[in-house]
Order: C-alpha cells, then sequence, then structure tokens
C-alpha cells in the first residue's frame, strides 16, 4: 500500500507542475485511474455477453439435472470456464474501486507529504509546535493526515514563521489548494449551524455532494438500461409473476453474482456521501470526476460491444422464426398433399 501512497503522490506532484493548480490536478489523477481501469470494464462487459449467450445451454443443463443443484452448479463452472464467462466478474471493478480510495485519502489528507514534498519528520516537527503553542484542535492530525497543520499554517503568519525560521518548511512549499475559488483542504458540511457560521466557504463547496449523489443515480440507473439482455430479464420477471413455476430458474451463481452486485451498487454512493462530508472536498472532487468518467465509460461499452451483441442476437432469433415458419409452412403443405393423394 505504501508504494500506491508514493506512486500517486509522485503523479499528483507531475500534473499539480504542469497545470499549476491543485483541483486540475486531482481531476487528471482520476481520468488516469478510471482511464487505467477501462480494460477491466471491458473484460467485465464481454463476460457478461458470454453468460448471457451460454444461457440456452445454462437453461438445458438446468433441465439435465433437475433438482441435483450440486451437479448442476459444477456443470455450470465449468461450462463458464471453458467459455471464459465468470458470474462474478463484473464484481470486480467496484472493489478495486474502493481499494483505491486509500492513497487517494492519503494524498487529499496530507498534501505537505505528496504534494509539497515536506518530509513526514518535518511535518511531525510541526505538529508538535502546534500543539506546544495549544493551536491544535483537530484530535485526528498526525503526520500523515495533517490537513488542519495546513490551515495552521495558511492562517496564522506568525506560526508559519517559526517554522519557516527552524527549517521545517520553505515558503514555496505551500502551495495553494483552490480550485475555482474553493478551498478543497475544506470538508464540506451538512450541518446548516456550521455553513452558516462562514457561508462563503461551506455553501460552493455543497457542490461536491450534491454532484456526487447526481452522478451516481445516473450511473446506476445506466448500469441497469445498459446491462446486456434487460429487456429480456425484465421480461422474464413478469412471467415468472404471472406463472409462479417459472420462478428461481436463474442458477443460484448469477443469483449470487446478480445480489453481490446490487450490494456494491448501493455501498459505493453510501460510502462516497460519507466520505465526502467527512474528508477534504478534494475526495468529493475526485469522485465527481470518477463518476462521469464511468457514465462515459458505460455508454461507450455499450456502442461497441453490447449492442452489437444484441443486434446480432436479435437477427439470429429472427432467422430462427422465419426458418421455423417455414418449416411449418412446408409441412402443412406436404400434409395437404398427402391428403389429395388419398381422396384421388
Amino acid at each position: 500500500m505504501s508504494f500506491l501512497y508514493t506512486f500517486f503522490g509522485w503523479l499528483t506532484r507531475i500534473l499539480f507542475g504542469f497545470f499549476g493548480n491543485y483541483g486540475m490536478a486531482i481531476i487528471m489523477l482520476t481520468v488516469i485511474i478510471r482511464a487505467a481501469l477501462i480494460p477491466l470494464n471491458v473484460s467485465s462487459q464481454k463476460s457478461m455477453l458470454k453468460m448471457q449467450a451460454l444461457s440456452g445451454k445454462t437453461a438445458e443443463l438446468q433441465r439435465k439435472y433437475g433438482d441435483d443443484k450440486q451437479k448442476y452448479q459444477e456443470e455450470v463452472m465449468k461450462l463458464q470456464q471453458e467459455n471464459g464467462a465468470m458470474g462474478f466478474s463484473g464484481c470486480i471493478l467496484p472493489f478495486i474501486q474502493l481499494f483505491l480510495i486509500w492513497p487517494i485519502y492519503r494524498i487529499v489528507s496530507g498534501p505537505l507529504i505528496y504534494l509539497s514534498q515536506v518530509s513526514q519528520e518535518n511535518v511531525q516537527k510541526m505538529i508538535d509546535l502546534a500543539n506546544e503553542e495549544n493551536l491544535v484542535t483537530s484530535k485526528r492530525l498526525t503526520a500523515q493526515l495533517h490537513i488542519p497543520l495546513v490551515e495552521i499554517l495558511q492562517n496564522n503568519s506568525d506560526f508559519l514563521s517559526q517554522c519557516i525560521n527552524k527549517g521545517y518548511i520553505a515558503l514555496g512549499q505551500l502551495v495553494d489548494l483552490r480550485f475555482l475559488g474553493m478551498d478543497l483542504t475544506k470538508t464540506p458540511a451538512w450541518n446548516p449551524v456550521k455553513i452558516m457560521s462562514d457561508p462563503k466557504t461551506y455553501i460552493p463547496l455543497l457542490i461536491f455532494p450534491i454532484l456526487v449523489i447526481a452522478t451516481n443515480i445516473i450511473s446506476m440507473r445506466m448500469t441497469t438500461w445498459l446491462k446486456p439482455g434487460y429487456k429480456e430479464q425484465q421480461e422474464a420477471k413478469k412471467r415468472a409473476k404471472n406463472n409462479p413455476a417459472r420462478a428461481g430458474q436463474t442458477s443460484t451463481q448469477e443469483d449470487q453474482a446478480e445480489m453481490t452486485q446490487k450490494m456494491m451498487t448501493w455501498m459505493m454512493p453510501i460510502l462516497m456521501i460519507w466520505t465526502t462530508f467527512s474528508l477534504p472536498a478534494a475526495m468529493g472532487l475526485y469522485w465527481v470526476v470518477g463518476g462521469l468518467m464511468g457514465i462515459f465509460t458505460q455508454v461507450i461499452v455499450y456502442f461497441m460491444f453490447t449492442k452489437p451483441y444484441e443486434l446480432k442476437k436479435a437477427e439470429m432469433e429472427q432467422k430462427k422464426a422465419l426458418a421455423f415458419k417455414k418449416s411449418s409452412a412446408d409441412a402443412s403443405d406436404g400434409g395437404k398433399k398427402n391428403k389429395n393423394k388419398k381422396k384421388k
């Protein structure tokens, strides 16, 4: 994990040096991370399409093995492995996004180390000095997570002068952490009392939780609508309601995969909102850009893979239907000819 902290910190410094803006550095860092996950997203979508294509064979296995659930599961697993379609592949991506929270969290909560390149030892010395002068009010202040120290350095010129004179920090290392006039080191507030105590600071920051909620709602709906076989699943659910005997005809593995995906679909937005109101606003900016990138990726993957697959599937079903009609018509004509021969 420390490698990720170091690597992401280095990348953020490179982006900050290029753009000269903390917000743009966070935006581009998010774009790079999400772009790196696109191949996994594509792989997940391909796996889902393969599972859809195997649905007919899966149904045959269910009819063949009946109540022998263990044998059925073994055969389904074997079928999916042979065709490169694993049921839980769609759940990997949310778990990776969850894992990547920690390095992002460390970077936005420790800008002096990861952005300004102040040594951890000097950060700790500044914290000790701030404690001696009773300037620290946060119990969570540590060398790694030191946003309150940044606020003290920005707002207390005497303390900043002492730290510079002692060689703990250089004046040029105290970088501007604002974006579009908003201080990204501040944490968005939900409490009206706190918001009204400094409306110029906290009202603009509410844009982050609002956009986090909006992008997540859109993303969740699109995940459902653009999912392979969405229409067929809706029709199957309607048939299952009308005919209880059809209920439960999906594989246990598919059901488990769907339940896991639903859990992650709801857990991630809750986590995002909580972190947005608990961490510096830079974290909210990361979630917003990540959400927009996720929506963009879903659209691209749909038009590249899902839509062509569904069009091809509809074309094949239409051909089958025409072939069935033709064979039925031929059988009917043959029956009529036989009757005419008998009459003669």
